[in-house]
């Protein structure tokens, strides 16, 4: 029995607010079910997540990765804490070649910081061209080995084990957010990492239409003889009842973090504290889109989680038709009503009643209809815990 999911669901209530803007400033937005839904996009709500880990401490530091296009500073800089004597240009030259040597991407300064240098300004480090994702540990071992062969980097990184070294660095002990999301590297396809997570857009349960707010500033020292205002202008927001879901696959995160195991702990400890950190997240972080304008502070009304050893279910599908506030109580009621009865029409058809363990985190007498749908929880804490014991114990068992 190989295969593992986690699938997670959520309904969040969500006020006036812009969450997540499209092009031209306006809340993104979806058609489903032949009606026009608000939408959040996966990237919006991963970007929270991993925000959340290291915000709130649910993850130490050197479990976590950074996604930069500056990761020739990020790395000189790690270069100079090993060996202050490597000072001005020489650690970013260091770099540079270890960069290169490890994940084919070349390094150049962007046009525009060359353009301002040739005006008097400092000289910029080296950028590469597209984000790169690296871990704690990655970055630190390629300092390490950068140090090691200072002397003379280029004829240290031709020999082809440095080479190799500098390569398998890069590949090993990923952090738990490259494990969770992935990572692609354009100029060395292996170096690519397939996400563990897959996250959803989340959609309006119901019709929504964006709505526009006209404000006006006052400038605080005009006088009774200038009336008016000192700036006007439009925000577009709207209101919503979300479906979120995220499925991940915790034997691909136990492969993704595959040397990243700590030597010290059970080959279940990292997984299960990537586990529990990923759910804390998601279902506690909020994308923070105009939020100093309309402070959407909300968390979920209620969850539902499932581990299932068949593949990943959506309950999308719930809400294709969408939920109608018609007969008042909002969405909230009609759209966890509309859960609790579509979920075990779904396990009924398709899903494995024996080997799928579910729990239920639910707020307020809206989501009541919800209670019977798994083990009821009484907090998020008691959640995370419940669920992490639980895929512990499954990768006990079938290591």
């Amino acid at each position: 029995m190989n295969r593992l999911f986690l699938d997670v669901h959520a309904l969040q209530t969500v006020p006036p607010s812009n969450l997540n803007r499209d092009d031209t400033g306006a809340p993104k937005s979806a058609v489903y079910g032949g009606v026009p839904r608000a939408r959040v996009s996966s990237q919006a709500w991963k970007r929270a997540t991993r925000e959340y880990f290291g915000d709130e401490h649910l993850l130490d530091p050197s479990d976590l990765g950074v996604r930069t296009k500056k990761v020739v500073e990020l790395l000189a800089d790690r270069i100079t804490g090993l060996d202050p004597a490597l000072q001005g240009p020489a650690p970013l030259l260091l770099a540079a070649e270890v960069i290169l040597a490890a994940t084919g991407a070349k390094v150049e300064v962007p046009k525009r910081k060359a353009d301002a240098a040739k005006d008097g300004g400092d000289e910029p480090a080296p950028e590469s061209k597209y984000l790169m994702f690296l871990s704690a540990r990655q970055l630190d071992g390629l300092a390490a080995l950068a140090v090691e062969g200072a002397d003379d980097i280029k004829s240290f990184l031709r020999e082809r084990e440095n080479k190799i070294r500098a390569k398998e660095i890069a590949d090993t002990r990923h952090s738990v957010d490259i494990a969770l999301f992935g990572r692609m590297v354009a100029d060395s396809a292996d170096l690519n990492v397939d996400a563990a997570v897959q996250v959803a857009h989340a959609i309006s349960v119901h019709r929504v239409e964006n709505e526009s707010d006209y404000y006006t500033a006052v400038d605080d020292r005009n006088s009774d003889a200038e009336p008016g205002a000192g700036m006007i202008g439009t925000v577009d927001f709207n209101s919503a009842t979300l479906y979120r879901y995220a499925a991940l696959g915790v034997r691909q995160l136990a492969a993704n973090l595959g040397e990243g195991l700590r030597e010290d702990e059970p080959l279940t400890t990292p997984v299960r504290r990537a586990v529990e950190a990923f759910l804390h997240g998601f279902l506690a972080s909020l994308p923070t889109g105009k939020i100093n304008t309309f402070g959407h502070h909300t968390l979920p009304d209620a969850v539902v989680v499932k581990l299932r050893t068949t593949r990943p279910i959506s309950f999308a599908g719930a809400f294709e038709e969408p939920v109608s506030g018609d007969q008042g109580g909002g969405h909230l009621r009609g759209a966890a009503t509309r859960l609790a009865e579509y979920i075990p029409d779904i396990e009924r058809a398709y899903g494995d009643a024996e080997s799928t363990v579910s729990w239920v985190l639910r707020v307020g007498p809206n989501t009541q209809k919800l209670a019977a749908v798994g083990e009821d929880m009484p907090s998020l804490t008691a959640l995370v815990a419940s669920v992490g014991q639980a895929v512990a114990e499954h990768l006990e068992k079938h290591v």
